[in-house]
């Protein structure tokens, strides 16, 4: 399954949960959405429960969903919380 994904657009928005979203752990949740990096900060994940994104070096990213109607869903979410923060 391909997604096109605009990383300035998913950098802002990861922004956002860390600065608004209710940090637990090394997490941050904001939306129904939870963003968090590994231990070097060099990929960030940005999930919900259906939907997991990893983001890395060099704008690689990967999508692991099941269902096209989830990453619909998650979509949602994540322009959401970046037109209400």
């Amino acid at each position: 399954m391909q997604n096109e994904l605009d990383s300035k657009f998913l950098l802002r928005v990861f922004d956002k949960i860390r600065q608004f979203g209710e940090k637990k752990d090394d997490k941050y949740l904001l939306g129904g959405i939870t963003a968090f990096t590994d231990l070097d900060g060099y990929t960030l994940f940005v999930e919900d429960p259906q939907v997991k994104l990893s983001f890395g070096f060099h704008n690689q990213y990967h999508f692991d969903y099941e269902d096209k109607e989830h990453y619909e869903k998650f979509e949602k979410k994540l322009k959401q919380i970046d037109k209400e923060y």
